[in-house]
Protein backbone atom coordinates (compact mmCIF):
# COMPACT_ATOMS: atom_id res chain seq x y z
CA UNK A 1 0.00 0.00 0.00
CA UNK A 2 1.50 3.36 -0.98
CA UNK A 3 2.88 6.00 1.41
CA UNK A 4 0.65 8.12 3.56
CA UNK A 5 -2.99 7.46 2.81
CA UNK A 6 -5.18 10.35 1.74
CA UNK A 7 -8.02 8.31 3.17
CA UNK A 8 -10.95 10.39 2.06
CA UNK A 9 -9.71 11.04 -1.47
CA UNK A 10 -8.81 7.37 -2.00
CA UNK A 11 -12.25 6.25 -0.83
CA UNK A 12 -13.96 8.88 -3.01
CA UNK A 13 -11.99 7.56 -5.99
CA UNK A 14 -13.13 4.01 -5.23
CA UNK A 15 -16.75 5.11 -4.83
CA UNK A 16 -16.72 6.90 -8.17
CA UNK A 17 -15.14 3.91 -9.91
CA UNK A 18 -17.50 1.34 -8.43
CA UNK A 19 -20.93 2.95 -8.42
CA UNK A 20 -23.37 4.92 -10.54
CA UNK A 21 -23.09 8.01 -8.36
CA UNK A 22 -20.71 10.95 -8.38
CA UNK A 23 -19.22 11.52 -4.94
CA UNK A 24 -17.27 14.52 -3.63
CA UNK A 25 -14.93 14.46 -0.66
CA UNK A 26 -17.17 16.81 1.34
CA UNK A 27 -19.95 14.19 1.23
CA UNK A 28 -17.97 11.72 3.34
CA UNK A 29 -18.56 12.01 7.06
CA UNK A 30 -16.57 10.92 10.11
CA UNK A 31 -18.90 8.88 12.33
CA UNK A 32 -19.08 9.93 15.97
CA UNK A 33 -18.66 6.35 17.22
CA UNK A 34 -15.93 3.96 16.10
CA UNK A 35 -18.39 1.06 15.78
CA UNK A 36 -20.03 2.96 12.91
CA UNK A 37 -16.84 2.88 10.83
CA UNK A 38 -14.04 5.27 9.95
CA UNK A 39 -15.95 7.01 7.17
CA UNK A 40 -19.63 7.12 6.20
CA UNK A 41 -21.46 8.06 3.02
CA UNK A 42 -25.08 9.22 3.41
CA UNK A 43 -27.04 8.08 0.34
CA UNK A 44 -30.09 10.34 0.73
CA UNK A 45 -28.85 12.95 -1.81
CA UNK A 46 -28.81 10.28 -4.56
CA UNK A 47 -32.36 8.96 -4.06
CA UNK A 48 -34.09 11.36 -6.44
CA UNK A 49 -31.54 10.97 -9.25
CA UNK A 50 -31.44 7.15 -9.07
CA UNK A 51 -35.14 6.76 -8.19
CA UNK A 52 -34.27 4.31 -5.41
CA UNK A 53 -34.48 4.37 -1.66
CA UNK A 54 -31.33 5.47 0.24
CA UNK A 55 -31.34 2.07 1.97
CA UNK A 56 -31.17 0.20 -1.36
CA UNK A 57 -28.51 2.56 -2.77
CA UNK A 58 -26.40 2.03 0.36
CA UNK A 59 -26.68 -1.76 0.03
CA UNK A 60 -25.65 -1.70 -3.64
CA UNK A 61 -22.65 0.55 -3.01
CA UNK A 62 -21.51 -1.47 0.03
CA UNK A 63 -21.53 -4.68 -2.02
CA UNK A 64 -19.40 -3.18 -4.83
CA UNK A 65 -16.65 -1.59 -2.74
CA UNK A 66 -13.60 -3.84 -2.72
CA UNK A 67 -10.05 -2.63 -2.08
CA UNK A 68 -6.99 -3.42 0.09
CA UNK A 69 -7.68 -0.03 1.66
CA UNK A 70 -11.08 -1.19 2.94
CA UNK A 71 -11.51 -3.95 5.50
CA UNK A 72 -15.30 -4.12 5.25
CA UNK A 73 -18.42 -2.07 4.55
CA UNK A 74 -21.89 -2.02 6.10
CA UNK A 75 -25.15 -0.58 4.78
CA UNK A 76 -27.11 0.86 7.73
CA UNK A 77 -30.24 3.03 7.45
CA UNK A 78 -29.24 4.68 4.18
CA UNK A 79 -25.57 5.07 5.09
CA UNK A 80 -22.55 3.19 3.76
CA UNK A 81 -20.29 2.70 6.79
CA UNK A 82 -16.70 2.12 5.69
CA UNK A 83 -14.14 0.38 7.90
CA UNK A 84 -10.60 0.95 6.70
CA UNK A 85 -7.81 -1.62 6.73
CA UNK A 86 -6.10 -0.75 10.01
CA UNK A 87 -3.08 -3.01 9.70
CA UNK A 88 -2.18 -2.05 6.16
CA UNK A 89 -2.61 1.69 6.69
CA UNK A 90 -0.75 1.62 10.01
CA UNK A 91 2.24 -0.21 8.56
CA UNK A 92 2.38 2.02 5.50
CA UNK A 93 2.17 5.21 7.56
CA UNK A 94 4.73 4.18 10.19
CA UNK A 95 7.21 3.22 7.48
CA UNK A 96 6.73 6.54 5.73
CA UNK A 97 7.21 8.61 8.88
CA UNK A 98 10.22 6.52 9.87
CA UNK A 99 11.81 6.95 6.45
CA UNK A 100 11.10 10.67 6.10
CA UNK A 101 11.65 11.73 9.71
CA UNK A 102 11.16 15.47 10.20
CA UNK A 103 10.57 15.86 6.45
CA UNK A 104 7.21 14.13 6.89
CA UNK A 105 4.51 16.66 6.02
CA UNK A 106 6.83 18.76 3.85
CA UNK A 107 5.74 19.72 0.35
CA UNK A 108 6.91 21.63 -2.71
CA UNK A 109 3.76 23.75 -2.91
CA UNK A 110 5.77 26.98 -2.79
CA UNK A 111 8.14 25.85 -5.53
CA UNK A 112 10.95 27.94 -4.00
CA UNK A 113 9.01 31.20 -4.28
CA UNK A 114 10.17 34.00 -1.97
CA UNK A 115 7.86 35.32 0.75
CA UNK A 116 8.92 38.42 2.67
CA UNK A 117 7.55 38.67 6.22
CA UNK A 118 7.52 42.06 7.96
CA UNK A 119 7.38 41.17 11.67
CA UNK A 120 8.29 42.15 15.24
CA UNK A 121 9.47 45.76 14.51
CA UNK A 122 10.09 47.18 18.00
CA UNK A 123 11.09 50.83 18.47
CA UNK A 124 14.70 51.52 19.42
CA UNK A 125 15.40 53.26 22.72
CA UNK A 126 12.18 51.76 24.09
CA UNK A 127 11.74 48.47 25.95
CA UNK A 128 10.61 45.40 24.05
CA UNK A 129 7.07 45.21 25.40
CA UNK A 130 4.44 42.48 25.38
CA UNK A 131 2.84 44.42 22.53
CA UNK A 132 5.56 43.18 20.15
CA UNK A 133 5.31 39.53 21.22
CA UNK A 134 2.42 38.61 18.93
CA UNK A 135 3.95 39.99 15.73
CA UNK A 136 7.22 38.20 16.57
CA UNK A 137 5.90 34.71 17.34
CA UNK A 138 3.11 34.72 14.73
CA UNK A 139 5.52 35.88 12.03
CA UNK A 140 8.16 33.34 13.04
CA UNK A 141 5.70 30.44 13.02
CA UNK A 142 4.25 31.46 9.64
CA UNK A 143 7.82 31.54 8.28
CA UNK A 144 8.47 27.99 9.58
CA UNK A 145 5.21 26.69 8.12
CA UNK A 146 5.83 28.29 4.71
CA UNK A 147 9.40 26.94 4.63
CA UNK A 148 8.02 23.44 5.23
CA UNK A 149 5.63 24.06 2.35
CA UNK A 150 8.39 24.78 -0.14
CA UNK A 151 8.72 28.58 0.08
CA UNK A 152 11.85 30.58 0.81
CA UNK A 153 11.10 33.12 3.51
CA UNK A 154 12.81 36.44 4.26
CA UNK A 155 12.08 37.63 7.81
CA UNK A 156 12.35 41.42 8.01
CA UNK A 157 12.58 43.26 11.33
CA UNK A 158 11.37 46.71 10.26
CA UNK A 159 12.86 48.49 13.28
CA UNK A 160 11.24 51.75 14.40
CA UNK A 161 14.42 53.83 14.29
CA UNK A 162 13.35 57.21 12.87
CA UNK A 163 10.94 60.06 13.59
CA UNK A 164 10.47 63.16 15.70
CA UNK A 165 10.68 61.12 18.92
CA UNK A 166 14.40 60.79 18.33
CA UNK A 167 14.79 64.57 18.29
CA UNK A 168 13.11 64.60 21.70
CA UNK A 169 15.39 61.82 22.93
CA UNK A 170 18.51 63.60 21.67
CA UNK A 171 17.38 66.76 23.46
CA UNK A 172 16.67 64.85 26.66
CA UNK A 173 20.06 63.12 26.55
CA UNK A 174 21.92 66.38 26.04
CA UNK A 175 20.11 68.00 28.97
CA UNK A 176 20.04 65.19 31.52
CA UNK A 177 22.04 62.33 30.03
CA UNK A 178 24.91 60.40 31.49
CA UNK A 179 27.12 58.06 29.42
CA UNK A 180 27.71 55.61 32.25
CA UNK A 181 23.99 55.33 33.00
CA UNK A 182 23.24 54.55 29.35
CA UNK A 183 26.03 51.97 29.13
CA UNK A 184 24.84 50.24 32.31
CA UNK A 185 21.17 49.96 31.32
CA UNK A 186 20.65 51.43 27.83
CA UNK A 187 16.94 51.04 27.15
CA UNK A 188 15.68 51.61 30.68
CA UNK A 189 17.81 54.78 30.93
CA UNK A 190 16.81 56.14 27.52
CA UNK A 191 13.15 55.49 28.32
CA UNK A 192 13.55 57.41 31.56
CA UNK A 193 15.03 60.37 29.65
CA UNK A 194 12.19 60.22 27.12
CA UNK A 195 9.51 60.18 29.83
CA UNK A 196 11.24 63.10 31.61
CA UNK A 197 11.23 65.08 28.36
CA UNK A 198 7.44 64.78 28.12
CA UNK A 199 6.98 65.69 31.78
CA UNK A 200 9.16 68.76 31.39
CA UNK A 201 7.53 69.72 28.08
CA UNK A 202 4.16 69.95 29.80
CA UNK A 203 5.64 72.70 31.99
CA UNK A 204 7.84 74.21 29.28
CA UNK A 205 6.27 73.71 25.79
CA UNK A 206 9.28 75.30 24.04
CA UNK A 207 11.08 71.99 24.70
CA UNK A 208 9.03 70.51 21.85
CA UNK A 209 10.56 73.08 19.49
CA UNK A 210 14.02 72.02 20.64
CA UNK A 211 13.09 68.40 19.97
CA UNK A 212 11.90 69.21 16.45
CA UNK A 213 15.06 71.18 15.77
CA UNK A 214 17.20 68.28 16.99
CA UNK A 215 15.41 65.86 14.67
CA UNK A 216 15.83 68.28 11.76
CA UNK A 217 19.58 68.31 12.47
CA UNK A 218 19.53 64.49 12.49
CA UNK A 219 17.69 64.45 9.14
CA UNK A 220 20.23 66.90 7.72
CA UNK A 221 23.10 64.60 8.69
CA UNK A 222 24.56 66.47 11.69
CA UNK A 223 27.55 64.33 12.72
CA UNK A 224 26.99 64.64 16.50
CA UNK A 225 23.27 63.80 16.20
CA UNK A 226 24.00 60.85 13.91
CA UNK A 227 26.67 59.48 16.27
CA UNK A 228 24.24 59.53 19.20
CA UNK A 229 21.44 58.01 17.11
CA UNK A 230 23.73 55.17 15.93
CA UNK A 231 24.78 54.51 19.51
CA UNK A 232 21.18 54.38 20.76
CA UNK A 233 20.27 52.05 17.87
CA UNK A 234 23.20 49.71 18.46
CA UNK A 235 22.54 49.43 22.21
CA UNK A 236 18.85 48.79 21.58
CA UNK A 237 19.54 46.00 19.11
CA UNK A 238 21.86 44.31 21.61
CA UNK A 239 19.07 44.31 24.20
CA UNK A 240 16.51 43.08 21.68
CA UNK A 241 18.84 40.26 20.70
CA UNK A 242 18.71 38.79 24.21
CA UNK A 243 14.94 38.48 23.86
CA UNK A 244 15.13 37.08 20.33
CA UNK A 245 17.64 34.49 21.58
CA UNK A 246 15.20 33.42 24.32
CA UNK A 247 12.37 33.17 21.77
CA UNK A 248 14.62 31.37 19.26
CA UNK A 249 13.82 33.92 16.54
CA UNK A 250 16.24 35.10 13.84
CA UNK A 251 15.94 37.65 11.04
CA UNK A 252 17.28 38.06 7.52
CA UNK A 253 17.07 41.86 7.51
CA UNK A 254 17.06 44.66 10.08
CA UNK A 255 16.35 47.41 7.56
CA UNK A 256 14.25 49.82 9.60
CA UNK A 257 12.49 53.09 8.90
CA UNK A 258 15.76 55.04 8.61
CA UNK A 259 16.93 52.82 5.75
CA UNK A 260 14.21 54.31 3.53
CA UNK A 261 14.99 57.99 4.14
CA UNK A 262 16.65 58.49 0.75
CA UNK A 263 14.08 56.32 -1.04
CA UNK A 264 10.95 58.38 -0.39
CA UNK A 265 11.55 61.43 -2.61
CA UNK A 266 11.69 59.23 -5.74
CA UNK A 267 8.32 57.72 -4.68
CA UNK A 268 6.75 61.16 -4.34
CA UNK A 269 8.21 62.13 -7.71
CA UNK A 270 6.83 58.96 -9.32
CA UNK A 271 3.37 59.62 -7.88
CA UNK A 272 3.54 63.16 -9.24
CA UNK A 273 4.67 62.02 -12.70
CA UNK A 274 1.77 59.56 -12.82
CA UNK A 275 -0.69 62.37 -11.93
CA UNK A 276 -1.75 60.61 -8.76
CA UNK A 277 -1.06 63.43 -6.29
CA UNK A 278 -3.67 66.02 -5.41
CA UNK A 279 -3.54 68.85 -2.87
CA UNK A 280 -5.75 68.80 0.21
CA UNK A 281 -5.40 71.54 2.85
CA UNK A 282 -1.80 72.07 1.76
CA UNK A 283 -0.96 68.35 2.00
CA UNK A 284 -0.26 65.95 -0.89
CA UNK A 285 -2.63 62.99 -1.05
CA UNK A 286 -3.65 60.14 -3.34
CA UNK A 287 -7.43 59.94 -3.73
CA UNK A 288 -8.78 56.40 -3.35
CA UNK A 289 -12.48 56.85 -4.11
CA UNK A 290 -15.58 57.65 -2.10
CA UNK A 291 -15.40 54.61 0.17
CA UNK A 292 -11.78 55.08 1.24
CA UNK A 293 -10.00 58.00 2.94
CA UNK A 294 -7.21 59.50 0.79
CA UNK A 295 -3.67 58.27 1.42
CA UNK A 296 -1.65 61.10 2.96
CA UNK A 297 1.74 61.19 1.20
CA UNK A 298 3.22 64.51 2.35
CA UNK A 299 2.10 66.85 5.12
CA UNK A 300 1.76 70.58 4.52
CA UNK A 301 5.23 71.12 6.06
CA UNK A 302 6.73 68.72 3.53
CA UNK A 303 7.23 65.82 5.95
CA UNK A 304 6.59 62.34 4.56
CA UNK A 305 4.40 59.82 6.36
CA UNK A 306 4.06 56.10 7.05
CA UNK A 307 2.34 55.36 3.74
CA UNK A 308 5.17 57.06 1.84
CA UNK A 309 7.78 55.06 3.71
CA UNK A 310 5.87 51.80 3.27
CA UNK A 311 5.50 52.46 -0.46
CA UNK A 312 9.28 52.83 -0.66
CA UNK A 313 9.76 49.68 1.43
CA UNK A 314 7.32 47.60 -0.66
CA UNK A 315 8.95 48.61 -3.96
CA UNK A 316 12.45 48.07 -2.56
CA UNK A 317 11.52 44.59 -1.30
CA UNK A 318 10.04 43.62 -4.64
CA UNK A 319 13.18 44.78 -6.46
CA UNK A 320 15.50 43.11 -3.92
CA UNK A 321 13.76 39.78 -3.29
CA UNK A 322 11.35 39.33 -6.25
CA UNK A 323 8.76 38.02 -3.80
CA UNK A 324 5.71 35.98 -4.79
CA UNK A 325 4.01 37.18 -1.61
CA UNK A 326 4.77 39.95 0.88
CA UNK A 327 3.28 39.58 4.36
CA UNK A 328 2.92 42.25 7.04
CA UNK A 329 2.33 40.77 10.51
CA UNK A 330 0.83 43.86 12.13
CA UNK A 331 -2.11 44.41 14.50
CA UNK A 332 -5.77 44.58 13.47
CA UNK A 333 -5.84 48.35 13.93
CA UNK A 334 -3.57 48.86 10.89
CA UNK A 335 -5.96 47.23 8.39
CA UNK A 336 -6.94 50.56 6.78
CA UNK A 337 -3.30 51.53 6.34
CA UNK A 338 -2.48 48.35 4.41
CA UNK A 339 -5.61 48.62 2.29
CA UNK A 340 -4.48 52.13 1.32
CA UNK A 341 -0.93 50.93 0.66
CA UNK A 342 -2.12 48.23 -1.76
CA UNK A 343 -4.52 50.57 -3.54
CA UNK A 344 -1.84 53.25 -4.06
CA UNK A 345 0.59 50.63 -5.43
CA UNK A 346 -2.13 49.39 -7.76
CA UNK A 347 -2.79 52.93 -8.99
CA UNK A 348 0.95 53.26 -9.63
CA UNK A 349 0.66 50.31 -12.02
CA UNK A 350 2.28 47.64 -9.85
CA UNK A 351 0.16 44.55 -10.43
CA UNK A 352 2.13 42.71 -7.75
CA UNK A 353 0.27 44.82 -5.18
CA UNK A 354 -2.21 41.92 -5.07
CA UNK A 355 0.60 39.79 -3.61
CA UNK A 356 0.80 42.00 -0.51
CA UNK A 357 -1.18 40.70 2.44
CA UNK A 358 -1.77 42.13 5.88
CA UNK A 359 -1.67 39.42 8.57
CA UNK A 360 -3.69 41.06 11.36
CA UNK A 361 -3.81 39.99 14.98
CA UNK A 362 -5.68 40.96 18.13
CA UNK A 363 -4.51 42.48 21.40
CA UNK A 364 -2.92 40.92 24.46
CA UNK A 365 -5.23 41.73 27.37
CA UNK A 366 -4.61 41.60 31.10
CA UNK A 367 -7.75 41.38 33.22
CA UNK A 368 -9.72 42.22 30.09
CA UNK A 369 -7.82 45.47 29.43
CA UNK A 370 -5.21 46.44 26.86
CA UNK A 371 -1.64 46.47 28.16
CA UNK A 372 -0.51 50.09 28.17
CA UNK A 373 2.85 51.70 27.38
CA UNK A 374 1.77 55.28 28.07
CA UNK A 375 3.65 57.36 30.63
CA UNK A 376 6.08 54.54 31.36
CA UNK A 377 3.41 51.98 32.33
CA UNK A 378 4.81 49.04 30.38
CA UNK A 379 4.85 45.25 30.63
CA UNK A 380 8.35 44.14 29.72
CA UNK A 381 8.50 40.97 27.65
CA UNK A 382 11.91 39.97 28.97
CA UNK A 383 10.63 40.11 32.56
CA UNK A 384 7.62 37.99 31.64
CA UNK A 385 9.79 35.42 29.85
CA UNK A 386 12.17 35.20 32.82
CA UNK A 387 9.27 34.79 35.24
CA UNK A 388 7.86 31.98 33.10
CA UNK A 389 11.26 30.26 33.04
CA UNK A 390 11.58 30.56 36.85
CA UNK A 391 8.10 29.10 37.37
CA UNK A 392 8.88 26.22 34.99
CA UNK A 393 12.13 25.57 36.81
CA UNK A 394 10.27 25.42 40.13
CA UNK A 395 7.94 22.76 38.71
CA UNK A 396 10.94 20.75 37.43
CA UNK A 397 12.64 20.95 40.86
CA UNK A 398 9.45 19.57 42.39
CA UNK A 399 8.71 16.81 39.85
CA UNK A 400 12.12 15.80 38.54
CA UNK A 401 14.88 17.22 40.77
CA UNK A 402 17.56 14.97 39.25
CA UNK A 403 17.00 16.21 35.68
CA UNK A 404 20.42 16.89 34.15
CA UNK A 405 19.74 20.05 32.12
CA UNK A 406 17.16 21.84 34.27
CA UNK A 407 17.84 25.39 33.04
CA UNK A 408 17.67 24.41 29.37
CA UNK A 409 14.40 22.51 29.88
CA UNK A 410 12.95 25.33 32.02
CA UNK A 411 13.65 27.80 29.21
CA UNK A 412 12.04 25.49 26.64
CA UNK A 413 8.93 25.02 28.82
CA UNK A 414 8.58 28.59 30.12
CA UNK A 415 9.11 30.32 26.78
CA UNK A 416 7.18 27.60 24.95
CA UNK A 417 4.19 28.10 27.25
CA UNK A 418 3.96 31.79 26.28
CA UNK A 419 4.39 31.06 22.57
CA UNK A 420 1.82 28.25 22.56
CA UNK A 421 -0.74 30.28 24.50
CA UNK A 422 -0.51 32.94 21.80
CA UNK A 423 -0.57 30.65 18.79
CA UNK A 424 -3.27 28.17 19.86
CA UNK A 425 -5.94 30.81 19.22
CA UNK A 426 -6.73 32.31 15.84
CA UNK A 427 -4.46 35.29 15.43
CA UNK A 428 -7.32 37.75 14.92
CA UNK A 429 -8.66 37.10 18.41
CA UNK A 430 -7.63 39.09 21.48
CA UNK A 431 -5.90 36.90 24.06
CA UNK A 432 -6.01 37.10 27.84
CA UNK A 433 -2.56 36.93 29.43
CA UNK A 434 -2.41 34.64 32.47
CA UNK A 435 1.00 33.15 33.13
CA UNK A 436 -0.06 30.54 35.69
CA UNK A 437 -2.69 29.02 33.37
CA UNK A 438 -0.23 29.02 30.45
CA UNK A 439 2.19 26.86 32.45
CA UNK A 440 -0.34 24.19 33.48
CA UNK A 441 0.70 20.69 32.47
CA UNK A 442 -2.93 19.70 31.93
CA UNK A 443 -5.33 21.24 29.45
CA UNK A 444 -4.65 22.92 26.13
CA UNK A 445 -1.21 24.26 26.95
CA UNK A 446 2.32 24.13 25.57
CA UNK A 447 3.68 22.18 28.58
CA UNK A 448 0.92 19.57 28.10
CA UNK A 449 2.10 18.90 24.53
CA UNK A 450 5.77 18.98 25.56
CA UNK A 451 5.16 16.53 28.40
CA UNK A 452 3.34 14.14 26.06
CA UNK A 453 6.33 14.24 23.72
CA UNK A 454 8.81 13.72 26.60
CA UNK A 455 6.70 10.78 27.90
CA UNK A 456 6.86 9.14 24.47
CA UNK A 457 10.65 9.58 24.38
CA UNK A 458 10.86 8.08 27.89
CA UNK A 459 9.08 4.91 26.70
CA UNK A 460 11.49 4.61 23.77
CA UNK A 461 14.52 5.05 26.07
CA UNK A 462 13.28 2.31 28.39
CA UNK A 463 12.49 -0.03 25.50
CA UNK A 464 15.85 0.38 23.77
CA UNK A 465 15.67 -0.94 20.21
CA UNK A 466 12.36 -0.37 18.41
CA UNK A 467 12.62 -3.70 16.63
CA UNK A 468 10.98 -5.16 13.54
CA UNK A 469 7.77 -3.61 12.26
CA UNK A 470 5.32 -6.50 12.29
CA UNK A 471 1.68 -5.61 12.85
CA UNK A 472 -0.79 -8.19 14.12
CA UNK A 473 -3.88 -6.26 15.22
CA UNK A 474 -4.24 -2.50 15.65
CA UNK A 475 -6.44 -1.64 18.64
CA UNK A 476 -8.80 1.33 18.92
CA UNK A 477 -6.34 3.55 20.83
CA UNK A 478 -3.56 2.90 18.31
CA UNK A 479 -5.94 3.48 15.41
CA UNK A 480 -6.91 6.89 16.79
CA UNK A 481 -3.22 7.86 16.80
CA UNK A 482 -2.72 6.52 13.27
CA UNK A 483 -5.64 8.56 11.93
CA UNK A 484 -4.28 11.67 13.67
CA UNK A 485 -0.73 11.16 12.35
CA UNK A 486 -2.12 10.61 8.87
CA UNK A 487 -3.65 14.10 8.91
CA UNK A 488 -0.36 15.94 9.52
CA UNK A 489 0.53 16.73 5.87
CA UNK A 490 -2.94 18.15 5.21
CA UNK A 491 -2.79 20.11 8.49
CA UNK A 492 0.49 21.74 7.41
CA UNK A 493 -1.02 22.51 4.00
CA UNK A 494 -4.12 24.08 5.59
CA UNK A 495 -2.05 26.12 8.02
CA UNK A 496 0.16 27.41 5.18
CA UNK A 497 -2.84 28.26 3.00
CA UNK A 498 -4.63 30.16 5.77
CA UNK A 499 -1.42 31.62 7.27
CA UNK A 500 -2.77 30.53 10.63
CA UNK A 501 -0.45 28.77 13.15
CA UNK A 502 -3.43 27.88 15.38
CA UNK A 503 -4.20 25.04 12.94
CA UNK A 504 -0.87 23.43 13.93
CA UNK A 505 -1.29 24.22 17.64
CA UNK A 506 -4.76 22.65 17.83
CA UNK A 507 -3.48 19.61 15.93
CA UNK A 508 -0.60 19.21 18.42
CA UNK A 509 -3.11 19.22 21.30
CA UNK A 510 -5.27 16.59 19.56
CA UNK A 511 -2.29 14.32 18.86
CA UNK A 512 -0.99 14.70 22.43
CA UNK A 513 -4.46 13.81 23.78
CA UNK A 514 -4.69 10.73 21.57
CA UNK A 515 -1.22 9.61 22.66
CA UNK A 516 -1.99 10.17 26.37
CA UNK A 517 -5.20 8.17 26.01
CA UNK A 518 -3.19 5.34 24.40
CA UNK A 519 -0.56 5.58 27.17
CA UNK A 520 -3.24 5.34 29.88
CA UNK A 521 -4.94 2.30 28.34
CA UNK A 522 -2.25 0.24 26.59
CA UNK A 523 0.68 -1.33 28.44
CA UNK A 524 3.51 -1.00 25.98
CA UNK A 525 6.49 -2.26 27.99
CA UNK A 526 4.87 -4.81 30.28
CA UNK A 527 2.96 -6.92 27.77
CA UNK A 528 3.86 -10.58 27.99
CA UNK A 529 4.50 -10.53 24.27
CA UNK A 530 6.28 -7.39 23.05
CA UNK A 531 4.69 -5.69 20.09
CA UNK A 532 7.46 -3.76 18.31
CA UNK A 533 5.03 -1.91 16.05
CA UNK A 534 3.75 -0.07 19.13
CA UNK A 535 7.22 1.30 19.75
CA UNK A 536 7.46 2.27 16.08
CA UNK A 537 4.11 4.04 16.42
CA UNK A 538 5.35 5.92 19.50
CA UNK A 539 8.48 6.89 17.61
CA UNK A 540 6.28 8.28 14.84
CA UNK A 541 4.40 10.31 17.48
CA UNK A 542 7.67 11.86 18.72
CA UNK A 543 8.63 12.82 15.17
CA UNK A 544 5.31 14.51 14.39
CA UNK A 545 4.82 16.13 17.81
CA UNK A 546 8.38 17.44 17.76
CA UNK A 547 7.91 18.82 14.26
CA UNK A 548 4.59 20.41 15.20
CA UNK A 549 6.26 22.23 18.09
CA UNK A 550 9.14 23.32 15.86
CA UNK A 551 6.70 24.83 13.38
CA UNK A 552 5.26 26.87 16.23
CA UNK A 553 8.74 28.09 17.16
CA UNK A 554 8.99 25.90 20.28
CA UNK A 555 11.52 23.39 21.56
CA UNK A 556 10.59 19.81 22.45
CA UNK A 557 12.71 18.46 25.33
CA UNK A 558 13.06 14.68 25.28
CA UNK A 559 13.15 14.54 29.06
CA UNK A 560 11.21 16.66 31.55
Amino acid sequence: MKGVIAMKSEVVKLLNENSLISVEESMLEHPVHAQMGDLALPCFPFAKELRKSPTLIAQEIAEKLNSPLIERTEAVNGYVNIFLSRNGITESLIRKISDEGTEFGSSFTGNGGVVTIDMSSPNIAKPFSMGHLRSTVIGNSIANILEKSGYKTIKINYIGDWGTQFGKLLTAYRKWGNDEEVKAAPIQTLLRYYIKFHEEAELKPSLNDEGRAAFKALEDGDSDALALWKWFRSESLKEFQRIYDLLGVTFDSYNGEAYYNDKMDPIVQELDEKDLLTESDGAQVVELGEDMPPALIKKSDGATLYVTRDLAAAIDRKQTYHFVKSLYVVGNEQSLHFTQLCQVLSKMGYDWSKDIEHIPFGLILKNGKKMSTRKGIIVLLEEVLNEAIDLAKGTIEEKNPNLANKQEVAEAVGVGAIIFSDLKQHRKHDIEFNLSSMLQTEGETGPYVQYANARAHSILRKAGNVGELKIDEVNDFEWEIVKELNQFPSIVERSARSLDPSVIAKYAIDLAQKFNSFYANVQVLSDEVQKPYRLALIQAVTIVLGESLRLLGMKSPEEM
